[in-house]
């Protein structure tokens, strides 16, 4: 049965993966997102790159927890470390930012690995408990007057938005969009390509059926200590990048509850999509922004509402409401 219940897996990615793609959807999008930093004033230039590092930051949660069933809750001590790296290397060395975001990327991959190996030893509550404890832990290191002279300590580091470069005639915020968007797009493609191979149908397996993937001859290890690396990469090198668009970084941005967050807009979005990312990046972003606003007394009672609500109503998230109004909408048109 277990074995079945794998076959079936296998085969359900392979027609996903063969689902042919809508072209002129993605280059019409493509053009909006090209277009959006010349249509909107230099803040709302900032939240649309923050969105961007925000939903990247979410798909490295997705990957582990969405694919290969792995429940982090420490993915805000990887978004720290990124964002550290880059502004050390970019404060104390003066390295260009480009050089700063692949050091973290590296960096982040490393540690992921690192971690995931003795992670191999936990599932379920305790690696999310083992990962929560990493995600405490990592602001007060930070804090510590051995690394002062290096992290700040508890003021930060304050670090210079970056000039477009070869005269191009754009402004701070106008560049960093689209290095955002450019960075977004390697990171959602190289999800895509995981995802939609022989690794993606490994994790799945894995996710849904560990001892009927073992039999298959699936490499537990590897791949999840793998997928915890790459996971890892990607939150961290969010979190550089993050640095370099507020400019700042201090301990007190990076409490355990941005784990929390991160998780939050994973299952918002829709764990095992790869485009859920995005709706979770607006949720966590706007979500709290107008319940702080309008709920000024208890911001974050309607947040835990809004989850509740969520939870019952949309348990596969909001890409798997899209999903279905989609297949409604092409069934409704065949039937015209």
């Amino acid at each position: 049965m277990a074995q079945a219940d794998y076959t079936v897996s296998l085969s359900a990615c392979s027609v996903a993966r063969r689902r042919p793609l809508s072209w002129p959807l993605i280059l019409t999008t493509a053009a909006i997102l090209c277009a959006l930093p010349f249509m909107l004033s230099a803040y709302n230039t900032f939240v649309a790159a923050q969105l961007l590092v925000f939903a990247v930051a979410i798909q490295g949660v997705n990957l582990l927890t969405g694919y290969s069933g792995q429940l982090s809750f420490g993915h805000g001590a990887f978004y720290a470390v990124g964002a550290y790296t880059v502004a050390i290397l970019l404060s104390h060395f003066g390295l260009s930012y480009i050089v700063g975001l692949v050091v973290a990327a590296v960096l982040c991959l490393v540690i992921g690995l690192l971690f995931g190996l003795p992670a191999l030893r936990l599932e379920g509550h305790y690696l999310a408990l083992a990962t929560f404890g990493l995600a405490i832990a990592v602001p007060q290191l930070l804090k510590l007057n051995a690394f002062q002279s290096w992290t700040g300590g508890v003021q930060g580091i304050i670090l210079d938005k970056p000039d477009a470069p070869l005269g191009l005639p754009l402004n701070p915020d106008q560049w960093l969009y689209f290095v955002a968007l450019l960075l977004t797009l390697v990171v959602f493609l190289t999800s895509w390509n995981l995802t939609r191979g022989r690794i993606g149908r490994a994790l799945i397996a894995i996710r849904d059926q560990p001892t009927a993937a073992t039999t298959m001859g699936v490499d537990l290890a590897f791949h999840k200590t793998a997928i915890f690396g790459v996971s890892a990469m990607f939150t961290g090198l969010a979190g550089g990048l993050s640095a370099i668009l507020t400019q700042f970084v201090a301990p007190d941005s990076f409490s355990w509850f941005l784990s929390i967050t991160f998780v939050v807009g994973a299952v918002i979005g829709g764990l095992g999509s790869i485009f859920g990312p995005f709706y979770g990046a607006l949720f966590i972003h706007f979500v709290p922004e107008i319940s702080d606003k309008v709920f000024q007394a208890a911001p974050l009672m309607p947040y835990g509402v809004l989850l509740i609500v969520f939870m019952f109503l949309l348990p596969t998230g909001v890409s798997g409401l899209v999903g279905s109004a989609f297949s409604w909408l092409r069934k409704r048109m065949r039937g015209t």
